[in-house]
Protein backbone atom coordinates (compact mmCIF):
# COMPACT_ATOMS: atom_id res chain seq x y z
CA UNK A 1 0.00 0.00 0.00
CA UNK A 2 1.26 3.52 0.60
CA UNK A 3 3.66 4.92 3.51
CA UNK A 4 2.14 6.52 6.61
CA UNK A 5 3.78 10.06 4.86
CA UNK A 6 2.02 9.76 1.46
CA UNK A 7 -1.24 8.76 3.73
CA UNK A 8 -0.91 12.05 5.57
CA UNK A 9 -0.75 14.46 2.79
CA UNK A 10 -3.32 12.70 1.37
CA UNK A 11 -5.04 13.48 4.33
CA UNK A 12 -3.96 17.12 3.77
CA UNK A 13 -4.66 17.05 0.07
CA UNK A 14 -8.28 16.45 0.82
CA UNK A 15 -8.67 19.18 3.41
CA UNK A 16 -7.18 22.06 0.97
CA UNK A 17 -9.33 20.87 -2.05
CA UNK A 18 -12.52 20.87 -0.12
CA UNK A 19 -11.30 24.36 1.40
CA UNK A 20 -10.42 25.63 -1.95
CA UNK A 21 -13.89 24.53 -3.52
CA UNK A 22 -15.64 26.61 -0.64
CA UNK A 23 -13.67 29.75 -1.87
CA UNK A 24 -13.73 29.52 -5.78
CA UNK A 25 -15.98 27.05 -6.18
CA UNK A 26 -13.26 25.08 -8.66
CA UNK A 27 -11.22 21.76 -8.05
CA UNK A 28 -7.72 21.91 -7.03
CA UNK A 29 -4.61 22.13 -9.41
CA UNK A 30 -2.95 18.87 -8.70
CA UNK A 31 0.35 20.21 -6.52
CA UNK A 32 3.42 19.49 -8.19
CA UNK A 33 5.64 18.26 -5.33
CA UNK A 34 3.67 15.52 -4.02
CA UNK A 35 4.88 11.78 -2.54
CA UNK A 36 5.60 10.41 -6.21
CA UNK A 37 3.99 6.67 -4.85
CA UNK A 38 0.74 8.52 -5.38
CA UNK A 39 0.96 8.04 -9.01
CA UNK A 40 0.01 4.60 -8.80
CA UNK A 41 -3.81 4.04 -9.48
CA UNK A 42 -5.92 3.14 -6.27
CA UNK A 43 -9.41 2.70 -4.83
CA UNK A 44 -9.76 5.90 -2.45
CA UNK A 45 -12.52 6.92 -0.59
CA UNK A 46 -12.81 10.01 1.69
CA UNK A 47 -14.86 10.30 4.44
CA UNK A 48 -16.31 13.52 6.59
CA UNK A 49 -17.21 13.39 10.21
CA UNK A 50 -18.69 16.41 12.02
CA UNK A 51 -19.14 15.85 15.47
CA UNK A 52 -18.61 12.22 15.43
CA UNK A 53 -21.54 12.23 12.64
CA UNK A 54 -21.25 10.80 9.22
CA UNK A 55 -21.21 14.37 6.57
CA UNK A 56 -20.22 12.74 3.56
CA UNK A 57 -18.46 9.96 1.69
CA UNK A 58 -17.61 9.42 -1.82
CA UNK A 59 -14.88 6.79 -3.53
CA UNK A 60 -13.53 4.59 -6.15
CA UNK A 61 -13.68 1.19 -5.13
CA UNK A 62 -11.68 0.48 -7.88
CA UNK A 63 -8.43 1.90 -8.88
CA UNK A 64 -9.33 4.02 -11.83
CA UNK A 65 -7.04 7.09 -11.22
CA UNK A 66 -4.56 7.66 -9.45
CA UNK A 67 -4.31 8.21 -5.74
CA UNK A 68 -3.40 11.94 -5.88
CA UNK A 69 -5.93 12.52 -8.50
CA UNK A 70 -8.57 10.58 -7.07
CA UNK A 71 -8.31 12.19 -3.50
CA UNK A 72 -9.13 15.33 -4.92
CA UNK A 73 -12.05 14.45 -6.73
CA UNK A 74 -13.61 12.46 -4.25
CA UNK A 75 -13.01 14.90 -1.14
CA UNK A 76 -15.32 17.39 -3.21
CA UNK A 77 -17.60 14.85 -4.09
CA UNK A 78 -17.90 13.99 -0.54
CA UNK A 79 -18.20 17.32 0.67
CA UNK A 80 -20.72 18.88 -2.46
CA UNK A 81 -22.13 15.97 -3.79
CA UNK A 82 -23.35 12.83 -1.59
CA UNK A 83 -27.16 12.51 -1.80
CA UNK A 84 -27.39 11.93 1.50
CA UNK A 85 -26.72 15.43 2.40
CA UNK A 86 -26.91 19.18 1.92
CA UNK A 87 -23.78 20.63 0.34
CA UNK A 88 -21.07 21.74 2.50
CA UNK A 89 -21.70 25.38 3.95
CA UNK A 90 -17.92 27.44 4.93
CA UNK A 91 -19.40 27.55 8.39
CA UNK A 92 -19.26 23.60 8.57
CA UNK A 93 -15.62 23.80 7.52
CA UNK A 94 -13.86 24.30 11.11
CA UNK A 95 -15.86 21.30 12.61
CA UNK A 96 -15.34 18.38 10.06
CA UNK A 97 -12.78 15.20 10.68
CA UNK A 98 -11.07 13.89 7.31
CA UNK A 99 -10.21 10.72 6.69
CA UNK A 100 -8.86 9.17 3.78
CA UNK A 101 -9.03 5.23 3.27
CA UNK A 102 -6.92 3.78 0.31
CA UNK A 103 -8.30 0.33 -0.93
CA UNK A 104 -6.20 -2.71 -2.14
CA UNK A 105 -8.33 -4.21 -5.65
CA UNK A 106 -11.54 -5.97 -4.75
CA UNK A 107 -11.21 -9.54 -5.08
CA UNK A 108 -14.19 -12.02 -5.53
CA UNK A 109 -15.14 -14.63 -2.76
CA UNK A 110 -15.48 -17.47 -4.16
CA UNK A 111 -17.25 -20.35 -2.33
CA UNK A 112 -19.39 -23.17 -2.60
CA UNK A 113 -21.69 -22.03 0.07
CA UNK A 114 -22.89 -19.24 1.53
CA UNK A 115 -21.96 -20.44 4.90
CA UNK A 116 -18.20 -20.33 4.03
CA UNK A 117 -18.33 -16.11 3.70
CA UNK A 118 -18.00 -16.64 7.83
CA UNK A 119 -14.38 -18.23 7.17
CA UNK A 120 -13.15 -15.78 4.16
CA UNK A 121 -14.28 -12.00 5.66
CA UNK A 122 -12.60 -10.98 9.05
CA UNK A 123 -14.40 -7.78 10.46
CA UNK A 124 -11.73 -5.09 10.78
CA UNK A 125 -9.34 -5.54 7.88
CA UNK A 126 -11.77 -6.25 5.38
CA UNK A 127 -14.36 -4.13 3.56
CA UNK A 128 -17.28 -5.40 1.35
CA UNK A 129 -18.74 -4.73 -1.75
CA UNK A 130 -22.00 -7.10 -3.23
CA UNK A 131 -23.42 -6.95 -6.64
CA UNK A 132 -26.18 -8.40 -8.18
CA UNK A 133 -26.97 -7.40 -10.99
CA UNK A 134 -26.72 -3.11 -11.43
CA UNK A 135 -27.01 -3.17 -7.65
CA UNK A 136 -24.17 -2.46 -5.97
CA UNK A 137 -23.04 -1.32 -2.52
CA UNK A 138 -19.79 -0.76 -0.92
CA UNK A 139 -19.09 -0.53 3.19
CA UNK A 140 -15.48 0.31 3.97
CA UNK A 141 -13.97 -1.74 6.89
CA UNK A 142 -14.39 0.46 9.74
CA UNK A 143 -18.06 0.24 9.20
CA UNK A 144 -18.17 -3.05 10.95
CA UNK A 145 -15.75 -1.80 13.79
CA UNK A 146 -17.67 1.55 14.30
CA UNK A 147 -21.32 -0.42 13.69
CA UNK A 148 -20.17 -3.57 16.18
CA UNK A 149 -21.56 -5.45 13.39
CA UNK A 150 -21.29 -9.42 13.22
CA UNK A 151 -19.84 -10.81 9.51
CA UNK A 152 -23.80 -11.64 9.21
CA UNK A 153 -24.25 -7.69 10.14
CA UNK A 154 -21.79 -6.50 7.70
CA UNK A 155 -23.36 -8.95 4.42
CA UNK A 156 -26.71 -7.54 5.28
CA UNK A 157 -26.10 -3.95 5.69
CA UNK A 158 -23.73 -3.96 2.40
CA UNK A 159 -26.09 -5.82 0.66
CA UNK A 160 -29.13 -2.92 1.85
CA UNK A 161 -26.66 -0.67 0.54
CA UNK A 162 -26.69 -1.72 -2.56
CA UNK A 163 -30.39 -1.28 -2.37
CA UNK A 164 -31.28 -5.22 -2.67
CA UNK A 165 -32.60 -7.74 0.56
CA UNK A 166 -30.44 -8.14 3.31
CA UNK A 167 -30.04 -11.46 2.71
CA UNK A 168 -29.24 -11.27 -0.83
CA UNK A 169 -25.67 -12.62 0.00
CA UNK A 170 -27.39 -16.02 0.24
CA UNK A 171 -28.05 -15.63 -3.38
CA UNK A 172 -26.01 -17.77 -6.24
CA UNK A 173 -26.61 -14.61 -8.29
CA UNK A 174 -25.21 -12.22 -5.71
CA UNK A 175 -21.62 -11.50 -6.02
CA UNK A 176 -19.42 -11.01 -2.96
CA UNK A 177 -16.03 -9.06 -3.32
CA UNK A 178 -13.50 -7.89 -0.45
CA UNK A 179 -10.61 -5.62 0.23
CA UNK A 180 -8.60 -4.29 2.38
CA UNK A 181 -8.03 -0.20 2.94
CA UNK A 182 -5.59 1.80 5.05
CA UNK A 183 -7.19 4.01 6.86
CA UNK A 184 -5.79 7.89 7.65
CA UNK A 185 -7.06 10.34 9.90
Amino acid sequence: MISDKAGEYLVNLSKEAVKHYLETGEKLDKPEDYPIELDEKLGVFVTLNKNNNLRGCIGYAEPVETAIDATIEVAIAAAFNDPRFPQLSEKEYDDLEFEVTVLTKPEMIVVAHPDQYFDEIEIGRDGLIIQKGYARGLLLPQVAVENMFTIEDFLDHTCMKAGISADSWMDESCDVYKFQGQIFK
